[in-house]
């Protein structure tokens, strides 16, 4: 496998990690360039460690990770979109229309990037079938997912500093979307 296809599989395996990221920003009413950067390591982080076990386990444990993956990635997805949608619509008076995010949480942290890197999981697997040289790839993997979603978070800021309640319903939407678009191409439907 070339290092255009390895970049390819890194892009496209740090878009959720990038889109939780910018739903993350819009909810800052200060860029937080600390959380952005812890949340960016999680991401980054995970991104990298998935492929990296499921390479390790390869094909010998694929019948049990691969007909749950996309479930617990849905279940997780829409559960933190749902929470979002929530919060938005049951705002207080006080301020904005959302909870400032740009606090750390490690927990949600965790489950942000469990759910954002179980597709990474599978990955790995194939990885392991194909003889990647498994520690450049993971870490390409992990260096571009850190810097996308560094970036998404700055994006989300930008736009949720103007528009923090609207921001935060289609934050949530997009979650919930993204959720269900790894449910329905496991599914086969898409």
């Amino acid at each position: 496998m070339g290092i255009v296809e390895l970049l390819l599989i890194a892009v496209g395996l740090s878009m959720d990690a990038f889109a939780v990221s910018i739903c993350r920003g819009l909810g800052m009413r200060r860029l937080n360039l600390r959380t952005a950067a812890v949340l960016a390591l999680f991401f980054g982080g995970f991104q990298a460690l998935m492929p990296l076990i499921g390479w390790a386990l390869g094909s010998q444990f694929m019948w049990l990770i691969e007909p749950v993956d996309h479930w617990v990635a849905f279940v997780l997805l829409a559960f933190i979109g749902g929470k979002m949608l929530w919060e938005a619509f049951h705002e207080e008076d006080d301020c904005c229309g959302c909870e400032d995010t740009s606090g750390i949480d490690l927990k949600e942290f965790v489950v942000l990037a469990v759910a954002t890197s179980i597709d990474a999981l599978a990955a790995g697997i194939s990885f392991a079938a194909l003889a990647v040289d498994i520690v450049p790839t993971v870490s390409l993997i992990g260096v571009i997912t850190f810097c996308l979603s560094f970036a998404g978070v700055a994006v989300g800021h930008y736009f949720g500093a103007r528009y923090e309640k609207p921001a935060s319903i289609v934050g949530g939407v997009v979650l919930i979307l993204i959720g269900l678009k790894v449910l329905l191409e496991h599914l086969g439907i898409l």
